[in-house]
């Protein structure tokens, strides 16, 4: 059976606001714009996502926020998994494990360096960083989500804003 993941960077955060924490850091005027930019490049392709897991900070709760309205995402479809934040490899891969198998196509959003470490677990050409507001996506063959690997792979897509 045929499963897309969607693997999304938040995009580009605010460093204005002096002393806030980490986790509540905002995005920047141009992370809210290449957020939006990137939903719509997907959406013209037909690449949308049935189900949004997003990490609990800020700058990639509102990434998801921007992308799931453009992509017409209900707040059914719209989970925050606070293992998202500040994740290893195996915290993501224990995320997407416990996706029921009815889901065809998940998004996760979260942070670097994680998230270019395990886009890598996927693709034959590594990146040395996904940049903010990036997006891969790993078409895969599986019954379900848990263990899935690299010799799952059927093919992947990788988009950021300055890929133009």
């Amino acid at each position: 059976m045929e499963r897309k993941l969607f693997i999304v960077r938040h995009a580009k955060s605010s460093w204005d606001h002096e002393g806030l924490a980490d986790i509540d850091r905002p995005l920047a005027n141009r992370g809210l714009r290449n957020a939006g930019e990137m939903a719509e490049r997907l959406l013209v392709k037909k690449m949308v996502p049935q189900l949004l897991l997003s990490s609990p900070a800020n700058r990639a709760l509102n990434t998801a926020l921007i992308m799931s309205k453009i992509w017409g995402a209900g707040a059914e479809n719209f989970q925050i998994q606070e293992t998202l934040y500040d994740a290893s490899i195996s915290d993501i891969e224990q995320v997407i494990a416990g996706v029921p198998s009815d889901i065809k196509s998940l998004a996760i959003f979260g942070h670097n360096p994680s998230f270019t470490a395990y886009a890598n677990m996927f693709l034959k050409q590594r990146l040395d960083n996904l940049p903010t507001a990036g997006v891969v996506i790993v078409t895969l063959e599986s019954k379900n989500w848990e263990g899935i690997v690299r010799k799952n792979v059927k093919e992947t897509y990788v988009d950021y804003p300055k890929r133009k």
